[in-house]
């Protein structure tokens, strides 16, 4: 493990998870960033079928690069007598465990929340589900945009012309920084009372808690907050504008100072500021066209590099529109010093953004990405077995 100025604050805390895609994996890895070992198993052979999303990360898969840094790859085959006997070994000695399998899986293979109390009454067991354990759905088979076509938020996304799904995996995000957080929160509870608590989050409920805002408003406005593509549904002005030299700003008012500053400074209208169809956030939002049309002919006459800097003067939050290549040579995340250079499978070395929590006095653990099994040898070592043990399992296919 790489020296830091200080023991990361997870250190002696093992995590045994059996997991795949991002949900799980998410959630481990911020574990491992501080300080947890992480022993991650893989079905022998390909593994975690994540590895294979894509190649474009010489090779490897960006979804397992940013997920899976600073763990330990086992392979195992649960399906075998022999390969649960060794699960159970390591989960003797461990702290958490984690699962995302398929709907029945844990509880067939014996590694249900109350099974695993039973045999192992000082293990955090974290399970992470589609529709959660019980309920109608609980065997239904759950994935990232299916999460977000059941709660609603593919309804919200998108423009005039149709719906879209959110550019990234955010229900398994979701459940990943809850499973995390609800980890963390059992491991306390475990070290002030002595009762290790089972942890259970699912993708849905996870990403319903996100969607808090738009359901308050359609329950109690009557009608859900319309798609605007990149206008605010409940705020005005919020969004993007196209300055004279083609290129998009966005800015937004957040009250009422604001927007007798914008109309001032920016716009040079100040009998805008008390006129009724704009004075205040929900009259902006019922005449969004009147002043759409207002704030878009402003922008028509200024390049964007003005427009920013009038905004700016104005003290308005604004900012371009930035692509993803832009995003990685970002000014901050440059003078901040965010990126750090991580192994992969190969010898390669990759930039790998600092997790977003600084903790003082201690640096987070940024280390390998383990290839698939890299180290079932060394594992099962300090489980006792002896090479030819080990010789023995990977002939029968059991690693």
């Amino acid at each position: 493990m790489t020296d830091h100025p200080a023991d990361p604050p997870l250190s002696g805390i093992t995590v045994v998870s059996v997991e795949q895609a991002v949900a799980a994996p998410f959630a481990t890895r911020q574990l491992a960033d501080l300080g947890a070992r992480v022993i991650k198993v893989e079905r022998p052979g390909g593994g975690d079928f994540a590895r294979r999303y894509d190649t474009t990360v010489h090779g490897e898969s960006s979804y397992f690069v940013w997920l899976n840094r600073s763990k330990e790859s086992l392979f195992l085959d649960l399906k075998s007598e022999r390969g649960r006997r060794v699960l159970d070994q390591l989960l003797g000695g461990a702290d958490v465990f984690v699962q995302n399998l398929a709907p029945g899986a844990a509880a067939r293979a014996g590694l249900g929340a109350e099974a695993l109390a039973e045999r192992f009454p000082s293990l955090i067991p974290c399970s992470i589900t589609g529709y959660g354990s019980t309920g109608p759905w609980a065997d239904r088979k759950a994935y990232d945009l299916l999460m977000q076509c059941q709660t609603g938020l593919v309804s919200l996304t998108g423009n005039e012309h149709g719906s879209a799904r959110a550019g990234i995996s955010v229900a398994d995000i979701a459940a990943g920084m809850y499973a995390y957080s609800g980890i963390l929160t059992a491991l306390f509870t475990r070290a002030t009372t002595g009762v290790a608590r089972a942890v259970e989050v699912s993708l849905f409920e996870a990403l319903a808690e996100w969607m808090g805002q738009p359901a308050y408003y359609t329950r109690h406005g009557g009608t859900q907050p319309p798609r605007l593509g990149t206008q605010h549904a409940t705020i005005a002005p919020y969004g993007t504008y196209t300055a004279a030299d083609g290129k998009e700003v966005l800015f937004s008012i957040q009250n009422e100072r604001e927007w007798a500053a914008l109309c001032e400074q920016f716009l040079r209208r100040p009998d805008l500021v008390d006129d009724p169809r704009f004075a205040t956030g929900s009259a902006r939002v019922a005449h969004r066209t009147e002043l759409n049309a207002i704030v878009a002919e402003r922008f028509r006459e200024s390049g964007s590099g003005e427009v920013r800097k009038l905004l700016d003067e104005a003290g308005i939050a604004n900012s371009e529109v930035n692509d993803v290549e832009e995003f990685l040579a970002h000014p901050v995340l440059r003078a901040r010093d965010r990126w750090r250079n991580i192994p992969i499978p190969g010898g390669t070395r990759v930039p790998a953004l600092l997790p977003p929590v600084d903790l003082a006095g201690t640096a987070p653990r940024m280390d390998a990405v383990p290839a698939a099994g890299e180290h079932t040898d060394r594992i099962l070592a300090e489980l006792g077995y002896t090479a030819a043990d080990i010789d023995a399992l990977r002939t029968d296919q059991v690693i």
